[in-house]
């Protein structure tokens, strides 16, 4: 099955439960092919006729734009222009829409943009290439010179779009419009405002201009390396969702500064908006922190035999004293715990990163945590039929009553953030999924891995690991027995039915040749039905167990955050 934005629905989210297979209608509303026709068909559709092949995806020799990632499951690409002397953070991303023909699909390698982020590998695909050409061909024929495109990219609300309509293969048939999102600036907030929902006596950052701002590469959908008077930083910002931003903002400026959490913003950027008087806090600024995530550090380190037990066990120590701290000292919890956002310091000391308090995929997440996401994202998707939906609505009410109010796409400074299912937890189980998270990073440090799974289906990554979580390999015996500890209660994940091979979708049971793309559905349907029923026993058996006084908030009986530390201290004094 062809990885696209429909598989979500159809097999990675637990929606598939609720999929419904399209009604087989060939031979009845369409007649047979006759034999005359067969040829002229496989003709029109055959990479050998001219008109089905690109004409090139070779670089225009001097190359106004560049490609630095992608986001959206293959359907918005990070672009930069590179004839500017000075670029703002516009972040006016080009996006292709998901639904294209085959023949599109396969020449420009959509299914391998889909899973395919980085800025090593990405820009080798054809639709990356392709994008640069079509770029090249609208900049140059709907701007007489580079100050008309200036004046433009310079005064377009901030993450506006560059939309790609009528993909071709055929650059010059491509059309590329321009979507203002004067949407986004309207959501976005004065800092007078933000000062009257945290009070006048917050600890804001040196507030400084949006053009004072100069990009260097754009690292993530919220995530830009900049420069600002020659020194480097990283730029925070979102182009969707900005009471995320200023959840994390109110956050960093407000928890107890620890050497392993990343330290409170620098800058905060504001940007006049293009209506009214408005000037809106846009995003703000960290430090840059060059070595990179443990997400690529620990499977190249492991490759060149490098990977030291004494770093595994300093990186492990540093990460549970950072979580020990956020939560005794600034008594908030931390959903967003994965390789991807932990840092390297120039020390090679371990920084957290990233709190937007979004949480973390499923493979990630303890299954208290999926259990209440489960019900969540079956409640509020379109595609579950009604009657469903709002029987998952009246359960979603019972643990968080307000949770209508935190979908709101408005900032209203709720106290716990956005977060529906650490929200509902109380603080023993808020640590207590803590450490579940915690036992799967533990264990790719030790195995030194990019990963718990072989092939996740949202992301590849240029190290790809060999092995998947609960394997062992590398990991010594007591930091086994140590992870076996932290992740108890933990389920089979949709990778034991079915992974991303390469770039589709596959079933574990079947050569990949012998399966069709309505058995990987189904699969999917059998897989998240089993999963969304015990989900619902366990959230029963919780409510009945609390009404009665009886419910054990660490359930699974992990050890705590305190004890994790324990026993990482003992094995490192046990180390020579």
């Amino acid at each position: 099955m062809e990885l696209s934005t429909r598989a979500i629905g159809e097999v990675v989210h637990p929606t598939a439960a609720f999929y419904q297979p399209l009604v087989e209608t060939r031979g009845i509303l369409e007649p047979p092919s006759t034999a005359s026709h067969a040829p002229e068909s496989s003709w029109e559709t055959s990479l050998l006729n001219p008109k089905n092949r690109i004409d090139s995806l070779d670089p225009p020799q001097d190359p106004l734009w560049r490609v630095d990632g992608c986001a959206g499951l293959g359907t918005q690409y990070y672009v930069l222009p590179l004839f500017l002397q000075r670029v703002p953070p516009t972040r006016m991303d080009v996006f292709v829409s998901d639904f294209q023909p085959p023949l599109i699909r396969e020449q420009l390698e959509l299914d391998k943009a889909f899973h395919t982020k980085d800025s090593a590998r990405l820009p080798r695909l054809a639709i990356a290439r392709h994008i640069v050409r079509i770029l090249q061909i609208w900049t140059t024929t709907d701007f007489p010179d580079r100050e008309s495109f200036e004046t433009f990219y310079t005064g377009v609300p901030f993450g506006s779009r560059l939309v790609l309509e009528d993909m071709s293969l055929d650059t010059g048939r491509v059309r590329v419009k321009v979507g203002l999102n004067h949407n986004l600036e309207h959501k976005l907030l004065p800092l007078s405002r933000l000062s009257n929902l945290w009070g006048s006596g917050f600890p804001f950052p040196q507030v400084i201009d949006f053009f004072d701002l100069h990009v260097v590469r754009v690292l993530h959908d919220s995530v830009c390396l900049v420069q600002i008077d020659g020194q480097l930083y990283i730029f925070k910002a979102l182009t969707s969702g900005a009471k995320y931003l200023y959840h994390e903002l109110k956050t960093l400026c407000t928890i107890e500064p620890h050497a392993n959490i990343i330290t409170r913003p620098l800058h905060i950027v504001t940007k006049k908006c293009n209506f009214g008087t408005k000037r809106a806090v846009a995003g703000f600024t960290t430090f840059f922190h060059s070595k990179g995530t443990l997400r690529d550090v620990l499977p190249l380190l492991r490759a060149h035999d490098q990977l030291k037990r004494a770093d595994q066990l300093k990186w492990s120590i540093q990460l549970t004293k950072a979580l020990e701290h956020l939560k005794t000292r600034s008594k908030t919890y931390y959903p967003d715990l994965r390789l991807d956002n932990i840092v390297l310091s120039e020390d090679s000391d371990i920084v957290m990163v990233d709190f937007e308090q979004r949480g973390v995929w499923c493979e990630f997440a303890a299954p208290e945590v999926n259990a209440i996401e489960y019900v969540h994202l079956i409640a509020t998707d379109e595609n579950v039929p009604e009657s469903v939906s709002e029987r998952y609505r009246t359960m979603l009410r019972d643990l968080v009553p307000a949770f209508e109010s935190l979908e709101d796409e408005r900032y209203t400074n709720p106290e716990y953030g956005f977060n529906l299912p650490w929200i509902a937890l109380s603080s023993v189980e808020q640590e207590a999924a803590e450490v579940y998270m915690l036992g799967r990073v533990l264990w790719c440090i030790f195995e030194g891995v990019s990963g718990p799974q072989k092939a996740a289906v949202w992301q590849s990554y240029r190290w790809e690991p060999d092995l998947e979580f609960p394997e062992y390999k590398k990991t010594p015996a007591a930091m086994r027995s140590l992870i076996d500890k932290c992740t108890r209660g933990r389920r089979q994940t949709l990778s034991s039915v079915i992974i991303r091979q390469h770039s589709r979708l596959v079933l574990t049971s079947k050569a990949a040749n012998e399966q069709t793309a309505e058995e990987v559905k189904d699969a999917a349907k059998q897989f998240w039905s089993a999963e969304l029923e015990e989900a619902e026993k366990f959230l029963e058996l919780r409510d009945s167990l609390r009404r009665k006084g009886g419910w054990n908030d660490n359930y699974y009986e992990r050890p705590t955050l305190m004890q994790v530390l324990e026993a990482l201290e003992a094995f490192q004094n046990e180390t020579p």
